[in-house]
């Protein structure tokens, strides 16, 4: 376990997270600058939840019907953006649990959406869970290597004045 979460396994991990990364901003780049309207894609999944073999569940149908298609607009800034900011943290290593999470989460979403466990969701959704799993290998060579111990000395610093300040 030491070695996968070692310095030299962090190299590998460092590669993955990277790819990964351009897989988010490339596909959140696209979205911004060509245009990008959900409405199709979320009136297609609507669609494929009925039928003899539905491949979209009837409550995730509903939760499309009643949330996602009323607020679309919402969900044309929401994903494109989404996907360009969890790729640019995976790719600069900053806030990477919240990249992965976040990503995992649309990813999620897509394959429930009814684009199948054969498409590329699949694939980035296992490698975030990897990376999810891996510990601080997944930051080591990232910016979350110096902004995590930044964070917790702000935030144990003003634990601290607050101690003193209570016990006065």
């Amino acid at each position: 376990m030491k070695f996968i979460k070692g310095p030299i396994m962090a190299i590998a991990w460092t590669i993955l997270r990277i790819w990964l990364g351009f897989q988010w901003i490339e596909a959140g780049y696209y979205k911004i600058t060509l245009g990008f309207n959900a409405g199709g894609f979320i009136q297609g999944a609507i669609a494929n939840a009925n039928g003899d073999s539905p491949t979209v569940q009837g409550w995730y149908a509903s939760f499309l019907e009643k949330v996602a298609l009323p607020n679309i607009d919402l969900f044309n800034i929401l994903i494109p953006w989404g996907e360009f900011l969890v790729g640019l943290g995976l790719i600069l290593g900053l806030a990477t649990i919240p990249a992965l999470i976040g990503g995992a989460f649309m990813n999620a979403n897509f394959i429930m959406a009814g684009v199948g466990l054969a498409s590329l969701d699949t694939k980035l959704l296992t490698v975030a869970m990897i990376l999810l799993f891996v510990g601080t290998a997944r930051y080591y060579y990232g910016l979350d290597r110096f902004a995590i111990p930044f964070i917790k000395a702000v935030f144990n610093k003003n634990e601290v004045v607050q101690q003193i300040k209570v016990s006065a």
